[in-house]
């Protein structure tokens, strides 16, 4: 029997700016070697210093995740926004992927972070799209991904 997977979406106020790319660069970084370790493939989105994130794989691996953002000094008011059981991952080609922030994204997530009215399945969308559109791009514009 395989593990069962989960996916869980949250939000957390960043302590540092999220324009910073040495900010950025170095959590992605973290994430991808702890998620690599840990099984996790998910999204990363800085914006308007906030961190909105999927993350997706096994339940142990997921609750270990979040007691690591509880003392994360990076973070603060992380905020779980969804966590359910799946059946097969959306980001299992990254193991943490930089999702690039285009001023439509921006719009869609201004609405999360103003409103509180984006679903969570609008959130993963939204960073999916974002990914996605990012490895379509030219290598040059692929930094941190």
């Amino acid at each position: 029997m395989g593990l069962r997977l989960e996916r869980l979406v949250y939000e957390s106020t960043a302590t540092g700016t999220t324009e910073s790319i040495g900010n950025l660069a170095v959590i992605l970084a973290e994430s991808q070697r702890n998620n690599d370790r840990d099984g996790l493939t998910g999204a990363l989105a800085a914006h308007r210093d906030r961190y909105i994130q999927v993350v997706e794989g096994p339940a142990q691996a997921l609750d270990a995740l979040l007691r690591r953002l509880e003392s994360d000094p990076r973070h603060r008011d992380v905020t779980l926004l969804d966590r359910a059981p799946i059946s097969e991952r959306l980001f299992s080609r990254w193991s943490m992927a930089n999702a690039r922030i285009t001023p439509v994204h921006g719009a869609a997530l201004d609405s999360l972070v103003d409103d509180n009215d984006r679903t969570p399945r609008e959130v993963i969308g939204i960073l999916l799209d974002a990914v996605r559109k990012l490895d379509a791009a030219p290598p040059q514009a692929r930094r941190f991904s």
